[in-house]
């Protein structure tokens, strides 16, 4: 017997997949007291056994071929219809037949599998050397668990279809997510030289027009350089399964936020912040990291909350726990809470436009930390993030140091 060639490979495996099939086939076996039963796939070439109960020895193993044209299954598939005969060699049709003849059968059973389009697979077959009497309902019964098997192969095949699709889009996302780092860490050079270049031309004393332009292409470059930041942190923690950290036991936590309160006044100079810090010891953290998140959740309340409402900013630490607070005027709407921390959420009618990254990578650095960020919005009260940080991030499993 030869080899199964691909695609009978596919269809014992597609077989071997239905739990249910073992069963069936000891049912057929003691259901009409034949000693070998099977399940064979049948084509215009070839007839391939898929799985078999043989308590014959008859030496049939699933992958095993036996020669098409001489199998009775090689009828069935050309008419179509049941065959079954319970003394080959005094049946008025059967008596004279080769096949019987050939394998040794007396009594013998095979049932056409089709798929619920109508397509023919093959059959649901047994034999045995013994004459046996072919009780009608369990030929019946027989065939209800042939058209049962077809039911669970083409279930087997959109279950097979849907994991080959949902590979491919997990490999097209990985492959997307790549070329979103690879282009974002290529386009950091070309753009510090333009932030670079700007910064220089600002010191040539340029007319009033040439300085406009001047400090114009300055802010461009920075907030593509915060927005390149961004699609870094993103592809780098779906990459990796989250934002690397760099910990240590910061003494000097509290300037590094003061400082990134400092720049976001500087960049909103109409608007009121409001900064209260109670930090009285080191705190273990990725500086830059919780720095990061504060800069994004402020940013995010300049650019969402009243405009004629303060900012406030609270930091403290009590019984080991950091608190980072910002809280703004006007309340986020009910149907965006669910996405407010997802990737590329954009909220309309903001006054920053962007990637709709910063509060994704907020929530990813408070989770690098085994943190919390939370928030809690009504019109009444504002809108307030509060990220909380236990003592033990220094075990969240996330919080690995950058490499």
């Amino acid at each position: 017997m030869t080899a199964p060639d691909q695609d009978e490979l596919l269809d014992i495996e597609a077989v071997a997949r239905i739990d249910a099939v073992p069963t069936i086939l000891e049912i057929v076996a003691r259901t009409t007291g034949m000693r070998l039963a099977a399940v064979a796939r049948v084509t215009d070439r070839t007839w391939t056994a898929c799985q078999v109960l043989d308590h014959l020895d008859f030496g049939l193993r699933p992958g095993g071929r036996l020669q098409l044209e001489s199998t009775l299954c090689n009828e069935i598939r050309q008419h179509g219809q049941t065959i079954a005969f319970g003394h080959a060699s005094k049946d008025p049709v059967y008596a004279g037949h080769p096949i019987p003849a050939r394998y040794g059968f007396e009594a013998y059973i095979s049932i056409p599998i089709r798929r619920p389009d109508g397509r023919f697979f093959g059959t649901l077959c047994a034999l045995d050397p013994r004459p046996l009497e072919i009780d009608p309902t369990v030929l019946r019964n027989m065939e209800l668990l042939a058209q049962l098997i077809g039911l669970q192969l083409e279930t087997e095949d959109r279950l097979h279809r849907t994991g080959m699709a949902l590979a491919e889009s997990q490999r097209i996302a990985r492959l997307r997510e790549e070329f979103i780092a690879v282009l974002g860490h290529d386009l950091r050079s070309p753009l510090q030289a333009i932030v670079t270049s700007a910064e220089l031309l600002g010191h040539y004393g340029l007319g009033a027009r040439q300085q406009q332009l001047a400090e114009l292409i300055l802010r461009s470059g920075m907030r593509m350089d915060e927005m390149v930041r961004a699609t870094l942190d993103f592809a780098r923690g779906r990459l990796g399964g989250g934002i690397a950290l760099d910990l240590s036991q910061h003494e000097r936590l509290e300037a590094l936020l003061e400082q990134v309160v400092q720049e976001a006044g500087a960049s909103h100079p109409g608007r009121r912040i409001e900064a209260r810090f109670e930090l009285d010891e080191p705190v273990l953290c990725d500086p830059y990291r919780v720095s990061q998140l504060l800069g994004n959740l402020v940013a995010n309340a300049l650019s969402h909350g009243d405009p004629d409402a303060p900012v406030r900013i609270e930091v403290d630490r009590h019984d080991g726990v950091l608190r980072l607070c910002v809280r703004n005027g006007g309340a986020i709407p009910a149907d965006r809470i669910p996405d407010l921390f997802q990737p590329f959420a954009r909220r309309e009618g903001g006054a920053r436009p962007g990637l709709g990254l910063g509060l994704y990578i907020a929530a990813e650095i408070a989770r690098a930390h085994g943190g919390t960020l939370e928030v809690d919005t009504a019109p009444e009260r504002g809108t307030c993030f509060v990220f909380r940080m236990p003592p033990v991030a220094a075990q969240a499993p996330e919080a690995v140091a950058a490499g």
